[in-house]
């Protein structure tokens, strides 16, 4: 197999990855009967089928996923060259790649990168959002440099940093403003609302209220926080938010927003890149800007929850 090249084999990683010709040809940026060229002369050099074809999308043969291992293997080791280039190269990286769950990310990121912009002038930033999962996936293999999650994420091959904790509060109609906040064990019968499966804000919630994931309920679900918050401005139930989605997210919903007893639920929000990174160390003093921003932001949400008198939400 002397003829097989990088550029064939990141077609096929794009390919593996997502299952059709014609999103993994815009993920590598040509033609999907350019495509289909490359992975043909790939099969043909190997001499294997690498994929079953079907009219809605492909997977991998037996062989061919045994050839994606390797061939995962191998992009992470030449990009990890690249990253070593970069890191050597420059004091400051000229690129980043961030991963952020969407429970932070519109929340955080606004400041985070006017932080980092203005820390690394001519740094390019390049953002992701998507789950938990998803991440750690993308930054094992190679495709960020590191990602803003909920830990812990105890995964092996990677790296942890706490950046802060933040309390969850509840939002209730505005009706229920100055009621007792219940406890944590009564909300599950007051219709909780959730966000949908794959979000870790959901598991800690569950966690919260001892509600097992798998335990039914009455419950109903939506895709975002901004959904949910929506919800209960109709009357349709409760939920759990983030401390630090309440100002977004009422802005424009009629509801009360109430803090919880001790010990009161809460979720720590950390930094996780791969162990064996040659960008590490670039990515720690990124952690220490990263973390006197969200330092920041609480500092101004609680100024502001001290003077404001929106009449939208209030904090017992």
């Amino acid at each position: 197999m002397k003829n097989l090249t990088l550029k064939q084999l990141r077609y096929f990683e794009a390919l593996a990855r997502h299952r059709r010709f014609r999103l993994a040809a815009d993920a590598c940026a040509i033609s999907q009967p350019a495509l289909s060229m490359q992975i043909k002369e790939l099969e043909e050099e190997v001499g294997h089928e690498l994929f079953e074809r079907s009219a809605k999308d492909v997977r991998l043969t037996a062989f061919g996923q045994t050839f994606a291992v390797r061939v995962r293997k191998i992009l992470r080791n030449v990009d990890e060259l690249g990253e070593m280039a970069r890191a050597a190269k420059h004091s400051f990286l000229s690129r980043l790649r961030i991963g952020v769950i969407p429970t932070v990310a519109p929340y955080l990121l606004p400041v985070i990168i006017n932080d980092l912009n203005t820390a690394f002038d001519g740094m390019e930033l390049q953002i992701r959002e998507t789950q938990t999962a998803k991440l750690i996936e993308e930054l094992k293999q190679g495709d960020l440099d590191l990602a803003i999650v909920a830990l812990p994420v105890s995964e092996p091959s990677l790296s942890e940093i706490k950046l802060f904790d933040e309390e969850f509060v509840l939002v209730r109609r505005h009706e229920d403003e100055g009621k007792p906040v219940p406890d944590r064990g009564a909300l599950p019968q007051m219709r909780l609302l959730l966000l949908e499966e794959g979000h870790c804000f959901r598991d800690q919630a569950l966690a919260f209220c001892h509600v097992g994931s798998s335990q039914p309920r009455e419950v109903m679900e939506g895709s975002s926080l901004s959904t949910l918050v929506q919800m209960v401005s109709a009357g349709i139930g409760i939920t759990l938010i983030p401390e630090m989605a309440v100002s977004l997210e009422t802005r424009s919903a009629h509801v009360s927003i109430s803090r919880f007893d001790a010990p009161a639920p809460v979720r720590s929000i950390g930094m996780i890149w791969r162990n064996n990174t040659p960008l590490i160390k670039q990515l720690l003093p990124i952690s220490d800007i990263i973390r006197q921003s969200s330092a920041r932001i609480r500092e101004d949400r609680t100024a502001k929850r001290t003077f404001s008198g929106s009449p939208k939400s209030s904090f017992r």
